[in-house]
């Protein structure tokens, strides 16, 4: 029985219900289905892990064996259907091992960015209640924290004990599980205090990968995953879409541009795209070439501001862009096909995918629903004022379509920074902010960066007579209340006051506008 209460869950009109399952976008097929066929397909396909703390080199079935003595282990334990296992870990062949493992046993999978700090996990954690949680001792400054997971009956920790929870003999078959029923829940920053998270089930996780496989181009060549597993386009792109596809598995760690480009050389991998600053920061890299160049052939660009400069210089360096625009919550809405009009790709969102209906509201705001539409939140007064009775996401983004329908992202009404693809919330930042000494006022807001799309910058309202802190004082206490880097603002300002509205609320808007400088 799954932990997750209903009163999360969005309204489901049956129309959509049965209008899914008349297509075929929605079937029996459960996560663990979809993993069991395309592993024994492609049992012999190559899964490595590029990385200096834990590299790792083998098979898919290598590392489905993996999984399955970690399934038995899990089991006889007490982990089954419905029960929730998270995980914090890198790109690595553990992750793997405990994603397939999961959809094994039938649990909901909860995956964690491995950057998030303490205060991000505890939440998490609270939130779920998992049954099994599996960390890394170490990792660049992620450390294994005990007390946070005190009240989790089975901990992991890989490069300290993972191995002890793996049975000597694996699990056979698959627990079965209503393909309706959660199968993961990502969790994303937004506008609130804390972390959103977002329930898929089965089918809406089963669609998107099949979704979003089929929007890629057919001779992308052999892909390097960089993207964090605990996103949820990374665990898709490294976990469901090869095994769906019979294509390699290669996975990096970190993003590191002169790594990047030995592999393109020594390996023939491909960056794919994702956020602008894969593209920006490989290219930019004083090692990066005519003949690296030529092995770039598409570029996959979201996740983040789509600035025109960048997909003009990519296209003329023969690059071809094709855009996409989704969230955690309705993962692909709309997509530029990789072979469609050049100034199409370049310069919009796409045209809705297969299966996906997209309104605008009166006031612009983009509304949409599909076959790979979440359940719902963790916290059902989250889903009561995202989703209405019709089976519409209100997404809090602001569109405009062209005459051809073509949607191009405009503006956000959430207030939601978006750095290199991670979600940063203000108002989590603002608040903690607030407790410097001297402060009266803090808004923070997005400057425009032509790499990661936009970069997060404090602006400071001072009580009379007090020194303004300075960048590394805000980073000192955004560290001690244990945020994550990914967070921090990277530039401060000072104002005497803030442009308000009638009612005393900061026009943000106007704020952004008048220190739109980017950051150097």
């Amino acid at each position: 029985m799954s932990t997750i209460p209903s009163i999360a869950l969005r309204p489901l009109p049956d129309e959509l219900v049965a209008r899914y399952e008349a297509a075929g976008w929605w079937t029996h097929e459960t996560l663990a289905d979809l993993l069991t066929s395309g592993l024994t397909r492609s049992g012999e396909q190559e899964f490595r892990v590029h990385s200096d703390t834990r590299p790792w080199s083998g098979t898919f079935a290598e590392v489905e064996l993996v999984a399955r003595r970690l399934a038995a282990g899990l089991r006889a334990r007490g982990v089954g259907q419905g029960d929730v296992v998270a995980m914090q870990l890198p790109n690595w062949m553990e992750a793997a091992a405990v994603f397939w493992a999961s959809a094994f046993l039938g649990a909901v999978v909860v995956p964690i960015v491995h950057f998030y700090g303490s205060k991000e996990v505890g939440y998490i954690l609270r939130a779920t209640q998992p049954k099994a949680f599996f960390a890394a001792e170490k990792f660049g400054r992620l450390e294994f924290s005990p007390e946070l997971c005190a009240d989790v009956p089975v901990v992991g920790v890989v490069g300290r004990d993972f191995d002890e929870l793996l049975a000597d003999q694996p699990m056979a078959g698959v627990l079965p599980v209503d393909a309706a029923a959660p199968a993961l829940i990502a969790f994303t920053s937004g506008t609130t205090r804390d972390p959103k998270g977002v329930i898929h089930s089965h089918r809406t996780l089963g669609y998107e990968t099949r979704q979003l496989s089929a929007s890629y181009p057919p001779d992308r060549g052999r892909q390097l995953t960089v993207a964090p597993v605990g996103h949820f386009i990374g665990m898709v792109n490294a976990f469901l879409i090869p095994v769906l596809d019979g294509s390699p598995v290669n996975l990096g760690d970190i993003w590191d541009p002169a790594r990047a480009l030995a592999l393109m050389r020594s390996d023939r991998l491909c960056v794919g795209g994702g956020a602008t600053y894969y593209m920006t920061s490989l290219l930019d890299h004083p090692e990066c070439g005519a003949d690296d160049i030529a092995l770039l052939t598409y570029a996959g660009l979201g996740g983040a501001a789509v600035p025109s400069a960048v997909t003009t210089r990519l296209e003329s360096l023969d690059i071809s862009v094709f855009r996409a625009y989704g969230s955690t919550e309705h993962p692909s809405v709309t997509c530029t096909p990789y072979d469609g009009p050049a100034l199409k790709r370049m310069h919009t969102d796409g045209v809705p995918l297969p299966g996906v209906e997209l309104k605008l509201a009166e006031d612009g705001e983009i509304l949409t629903r599909g076959p790979d539409l979440c359940l719902g939140y963790t916290d059902p007064l989250l889903t009561r004022s995202a989703f209405d009775s019709e089976g519409w996401y209100h997404t809090g983004d602001i569109g405009s379509l062209d005459a051809e329908g073509w949607l191009s992202i405009v503006d956000r009404k959430a207030d939601v920074i978006i750095r290199g693809g991670e979600n940063i919330s203000a108002l989590e930042v603002e608040e903690v902010l607030l407790g410097l000494p001297g402060v009266a006022e803090v808004a923070v807001v997005g400057v425009p960066d032509p790499r990661l799309g936009e970069r997060a910058a404090a602006v400071l309202r001072m009580r009379t007579g007090c020194v303004a802190p300075d960048l590394a004082d805000l980073r000192l206490r955004l560290e001690e209340a244990g945020l994550a880097r990914q967070k921090w603002p990277e530039k401060v300002y000072v104002v005497d006051d803030f442009p308000r509205t009638p009612s005393g609320k900061v026009k943000k808007f106007v704020l952004r506008k008048r220190i739109a400088t980017p950051v150097q």
